[in-house]
Order: structure tokens, then C-alpha cells, then sequence
């Protein structure tokens, strides 16, 4: 995503400077009732470390001017992203003419603060050059590779990770027709990692996207597609969840989201958060976005290969929000006079202590707490798809086996488990394989299989399902889509 230009920036009271701002935690901490552990770090980025992660900002050129703003960035975070000096449009604006000066002036930051670097980004659809349309379709895969490795090499050995791949998914879990889809199919993404990995090994390579943080058609589409790219050995090395969220409506399945991913051998990292709300804010949708935030950084630490969580920029003065998202606004953990907000006060608790507000239960179902970010709801699978098949046992519970992607030799199902008029606590579901398929992976489910016969029941997290509500787990399949009858038991 990409933060306003300087012109659009809106005023600003007077600041009164990190410092002070630092004073105020402890204070607003208490406030919150959040517990301040002996010996706490009083930075993010000191306590992250002291986690075993990084936590990170993004920042323009132009911010680089704003002392207030890089100050604060110095002393609170310890990874940069800039913002949209490494895009195709700031470093090739014509083909073969490349200009790194904007994206060299971010990582001097970086370096002189002791920060490291997340690159961002080497394919998109937007933020093109209008000379990359205009490319015959079958010179763009040389045009693009030569890009990244022209780019990556610039920069090797001054960027730990790359977005080699931004936002490839539509909402229904396919890939966008963009000028690289239409000129080399899904190809270009392996072509693209391989090509950013020949000309910098070191760095780590990922898929980056928004609306991907629970589980849903768009993020299913995306853990196929890492699953082919590993199959194949593409140097994939990590997902990245750029997690623009509404106030209130983090994902209740972003753990589980993130633990299927690490599943795989992949690192997951929170690379754009923000969490936006509908002006003015009040004083509860502040303690909310507090909420919200301690829950993200949480999730993040309960997942070993969670390695970091990025804000996309510092203060809500200076953020992208309000131009794009219009009666939005206050998305970061400070306000646009530098003072800490309940967010800063959460997320720094949720590091140091590994607690912060009370999470969703984890009964609710993901489709009852909506992903956000700057599109609609995710859209549902697409109508291809083979009909769905349950059965209901008793009255208890009822399961719902849904294929929502196939190709050449395997599937993607998702399987509703829905109470009945009571509660159900703990859950059980069964079925058979008609023609000789096999589970490869599941998520959100514990699996035992006998022949054709096969039995999930539910994890630790999922088991308690209120009346009428629904849960959900998945699994992707070996052989011909299938969508067997499934029955659902109930202790």
C-alpha cells in the first residue's frame, strides 16, 4: 500500500516530542490496567527483540524531513520499510533507466539507526510505469527479471527481506489478470523469486497481500499456491500479512492462519498493520484499537515463525488513510502530535508481557468477525465449485464439505461444522473418500484416517461452538475433487 504524498498531509498541533511521549506510558498503561512487568522494556523495539522479533515502520523520503517523526521511528523500531521508494515507478521510470537515490536515502536511515531493511517491492500490479504495459507480452518475463535483478542487486547486503510478489490474489482466491499473469500465467511468480534469489541469496523472499490475515478464499488461494512453489523448489522463504484492519474486526483465525503458513516451513511477518476507524474517534474505539493491536502482536508471539510485526508509518498525522478510506482515520499508535495512543500502550505490554486485553473467544467463527482491509469482505468461493454435502447426526452438530480450489491432481476443501439449537462442545466429523484420495494437509483440525475412511475432530481452540454458530477447519487433497457426504457427532 502506499502512504499519501507530502501534499496531502494534514496539519499537525505542535508536537511535543518522543520524549515526552515516553514519559506518559507508564501512566497510560496503568490507565488500561495492563501489567507492567519489573525490568520491562519501555521501547517496542527493545522489548520485541527481547522476544525474539523485530517491530517495524514504514517511512517516505519525505517523512525523513519531519524530525518529530524520525526521531520517534529511531527510538521506537528496529526494521524500515519504505514506504514507495522501491517501487517500479521510483527506481525504472522508463525501461532500462533506473534511479535508486530515493530508496539509497532510506537505507542510509536505516544503517545510520542500526534498523534493518524490508524491501518492498519488486512485482506489483500498481505503481507501474506506463511503459510496462505497452511491453509486447512476450518480452515482459525478460523485462521483469531484469528489473529484479538489476534492483536486488543494488541493494544486496542491505535488505533482509524482499516483497518480491505484492498483492497477486483477487478476492475469490484467484490471481490477478495483471501485464505479468497475462504474459506468463502463475509462471511469473516462480520466475520472479528465482530471479531475486539468483542476484541476492541471502535475503528473504516473500508473497506479500492484504485480506490473507484470516481464513478465507483469498488466503486459501495463497497457501495452494505456496504449496506448489515449495513442491516445485521455488526459494520461497515467507507470507506476508499486510493487515489493514478496521477497528474491531481483527480476524479470530489470524493465529491459526499464520500456524497453517509456518506449517509449510515458511516465516510469517505483520508487514503494513494499521487499524482504522470511522472519525472522530472516541475514547472507546481508542481502548478498542488498543484491544486490537494487543491481539495482533499475541498472535505473532504465539507463533514461533512469526518473525515481526511492521505499522505502516508512525503517527496518525502522517498516514494513507484519510486519502483513500475517506471518514477514516487515527490508524497508528501515536496521534498526530506524537502522543502514545491505548494501541502503543497494548502492544508494548503484549511484547513485554505477552498478555494485553482479553482475545475473541475462540469459539466464533471466522466468517462472524470479517477481515478488513481496503476492499470488501472476501468474496466467497466461486460458484464452480462442486455442491456442497452434509448431514446432520442427531441435532447436535452438522458438517459442510465445500471444494473451493482443484487442479491437475489435487484439491482445496473447507468443511463448515455448524451447533445445532444447543451448544456443542467438542466435535467430531466423518466421512469416506469415494475414489482413492488423500488428505496432504490439514489446518484447524486433528486427523486420523483408516482406508477410505477419515475422522477430524477439533483442536484445543475450535471445540466449543455456541447454538447455531459455526467453525471451521480445511485440508487440501491428493486425486479428483470430491465433496463425500459428512456426518458430525457431538460429545
Amino acid at each position: 500500500m502506499k502512504p499519501p504524498t507530502t501534499g496531502t498531509e494534514r496539519h499537525r498541533t505542535r508536537a511535543r516530542g518522543p520524549a515526552t511521549a515516553l514519559a506518559v506510558i507508564a501512566a497510560g498503561a496503568v490507565a488500561l490496567g495492563l501489567a507492567i512487568p519489573a525490568h520491562a522494556a519501555s521501547t517496542l523495539k527493545a522489548a520485541a527483540e527481547a522476544r525474539g522479533r523485530y517491530f517495524g515502520t514504514a517511512l517516505t523520503r519525505g517523512d525523513l524531513g519531519i524530525s518529530a517523526e524520525v526521531n520517534l521511528a529511531a527510538a521506537q523500531f528496529d526494521m524500515v520499510t519504505p514506504g514507495n521508494e522501491m517501487k517500479w515507478d521510483a527506481t525504472e521510470p522508463s525501461k532500462g533507466s533506473f534511479n535508486f537515490g530515493s530508496g539509497d536515502q532510506i537505507v542510509s536511515f536505516a544503517q545510520s539507526h542500526g534498523m534493518r531493511v524490508r524491501g518492498h517491492n519488486l512485482v506489483w500490479h500498481a505503481q507501474l510505469p506506463a511503459w510496462v504495459g505497452g511491453v509486447p507480452l512476450n518480452q515482459v518475463q525478460g523485462v521483469m527479471e531484469n528489473h529484479i535483478t538489476t534492483e536486488a542487486t543494488h541493494y544486496k547486503g542491505k535488505v533482509y527481506a524482499w516483497d518480491v510478489i505484492n498483492e497477486p490474489y483477487n478476492e475469490d482466491g484467484t490471481l490477478r489478470q495483471d501485464v505479468f499473469y497475462r504474459a506468463m500465467g502463475s509462471g511469473y511468480i516462480a520466475a520472479a523469486l528465482r530471479a531475486a534469489h539468483a542476484a541476492d541469496p541471502n535475503a528473504k523472499l516473500y508473497i506479500n497481500d492484504y485480506n490473507i490475515e484470516g481464513i478465507n478464499a483469498k488466503s486459501n488461494g495463497l497457501y495452494s499456491l505456496a504449496q506448489s512453489l515449495l513442491s516445485q523448489g521455488v526459494p520461497l522463504h515467507g507470507i506476508g500479512l499486510e493487515s489493514h484492519f478496521i477497528v474491531g474486526q481483527v480476524p479470530s483465525s489470524l493465529q491459526a492462519n499464520m500456524e497453517r503458513f509456518a506449517a509449510l516451513g515458511l516465516d510469517v511477518a505483520i508487514t503494513e498493520l494499521d487499524d482504522r476507524i470511522q472519525m472522530p474517534a472516541d475514547s472507546s474505539e481508542l481502548q478498542q484499537q488498543g484491544t486490537d493491536y494487543g491481539r495482533v502482536v499475541n498472535a505473532c508471539l504465539a507463533v514461533p515463525r512469526c518473525v515481526g510485526v511492521s505499522q505502516w508509518g508512525v503517527d496518525d498525522g502522517h498516514t494513507w488513510i484519510p486519502g483513500t478510506f475517506p471518514g477514516y482515520g487515527a490508524p497508528m499508535m501515536w496521534d498526530s502530535s506524537y502522543q502514545p495512543k491505548p494501541a502503543y500502550q497494548a502492544a508494548l505490554s503484549a511484547l513485554n508481557s505477552g498478555t494485553s486485553s482479553p482475545s475473541q473467544s475462540p469459539s466464533q467463527s471466522p466468517s462472524q468477525s470479517p477481515t478488513s482491509s481496503p476492499s470488501v469482505s472476501p468474496s466467497r468461493s466461486p460458484s464452480a465449485s462442486p455442491s456442497p454435502s452434509s448431514s446432520p447426526i442427531g441435532g447436535a452438530c452438522s458438517a459442510t464439505i465445500k471444494t473451493i480450489n482443484s487442479w491437475g491432481g489435487g484439491f482445496q476443501s473447507e468443511v463448515t461444522v455448524r451447533a445445532g439449537s444447543a451448544p456443542v462442545n467438542g466435535w467430531t466429523v466423518k466421512w469416506s473418500w469415494p475414489g482413492g484420495q488423500s488428505i496432504s494437509s490439514l489446518w484447524n483440525g486433528r486427523q486420523s484416517t483408516s482406508g477410505s475412511s477419515v475422522t477430524v475432530s477439533n483442536e484445543s481452540y475450535n471445540g466449543s461452538i455456541a447454538a447455531g454458530a459455526s467453525t471451521t477447519f480445511g485440508f487440501t487433497a491428493n486425486g479428483s475433487a470430491a465433496t463425500p457426504t459428512a456426518t458430525c457427532t457431538s460429545p
